[in-house]
């Protein structure tokens, strides 16, 4: 990369793989992996790329296990996604194994199960009239995609349906 800086003499490679990483920063945290995709895309030398992503990381600017845990409270929690979806996500982050498992802990069996409820409540009031069997096929497809199995998607969805009738009739 040869561009020229206001003063008409080639920027410095380093400094300008700095920039890219830092604005990128600056919108959210971001894995090592996706600034270097991002610094790739750029045409930004891999040497250069690698000398300023482990300065980042040396200073602690790159942390890929505490920004697992962030994506993962975040998009469980926002986005109503399983864990089974949030390690794809994190993966194809290029987040490591290790760090996503420790992130993925902190969403147990019961956690995961009581947000795929939430989801499927707040869904039901939205439905209306649907027959029970469209109901069902709706809810299950909304809880697979996002993540959840199937045998507690349609357990899910059949106990908020029994709810749901208890509550009407009273």
């Amino acid at each position: 990369m040869t561009r020229e800086g206001g003063s008409g003499r080639p920027e410095d490679p380093v400094q300008q793989a700095k920039d890219i990483c830092l604005r990128l920063l600056t919108a959210r945290p971001r894995t090592r992996t996706e600034l270097a995709q991002a610094l790739a895309r750029k045409g930004v030398d891999s040497d250069v790329a690698d000398q300023v992503l482990g300065r980042l990381d040396e200073v602690g600017l790159i942390d890929d296990a505490a920004f697992a845990e962030v994506w993962v409270r975040s998009r469980h929690n926002f986005q109503g996604l399983s864990r089974r979806a949030l390690a794809v996500e994190l993966r194809r982050k290029g987040v490591a194994d290790e760090s996503a498992a420790e992130a993925l802990a902190a969403v147990d069996g019961d956690a995961e199960e009581e947000r795929a409820r939430q989801l499927v409540r707040k869904r039901l009031r939205v439905l209306g009239d649907a027959d029970e069997a469209t109901k069902i096929r709706r809810l299950v497809g909304m809880l697979a995609r996002k993540g959840y199995s199937e045998g507690l998607a349609y357990r899910v969805v059949k106990d908020e349906l029994r709810t749901s009738l208890l509550d009407e009739t009273f």
